[in-house]
């Protein structure tokens, strides 16, 4: 069984910084892209930043300059540094990863729980 768990959110103030970490764990025989998505209350569920095995990236035009996606192959593990966070970014950040369990096997979409990120004075 394959678990995603996802730690670093809390409340910040305007301007401040966060880094959001998601350590994926179980029967994994290769992660190909992991990826950040967040939800603010009313909204739907956006893409924040992804990042293949490779290490190609892709942003939301929102976060581009200010977030910074990266990864451990070795760890299982992806991050997103957030810097000058604004309002516009609290919301519930869920991270993903497209993963196969096994050689030649299907790829399959896992999730965490979601961290909140509140930015507020």
């Amino acid at each position: 069984q394959v678990q995603l768990v996802e730690s670093g959110g809390g409340l910040v103030q305007p301007g401040g910084s966060l880094r959001l970490s998601c350590a994926a764990s179980g029967s994994i025989f290769h992660i190909y892209v992991m990826g950040w998505y967040r939800q603010a209350p009313g909204k739907q569920r956006e893409l924040v930043a992804t990042i293949t095995s490779d290490r190609n990236t892709n942003y939301a035009d929102s976060v581009k300059g200010r977030f910074t996606i990266s990864r451990d192959n070795a760890e299982n593990t992806v991050y997103l540094q957030m810097n000058s966070l604004n309002s516009d970014d609290t919301a519930v950040y869920y991270c993903n990863a497209d993963l196969s369990v096994r050689t030649a096997g299907p790829t399959f979409r896992y999730w965490g729980q979601g961290t909140q990120v509140t930015v507020s004075s």
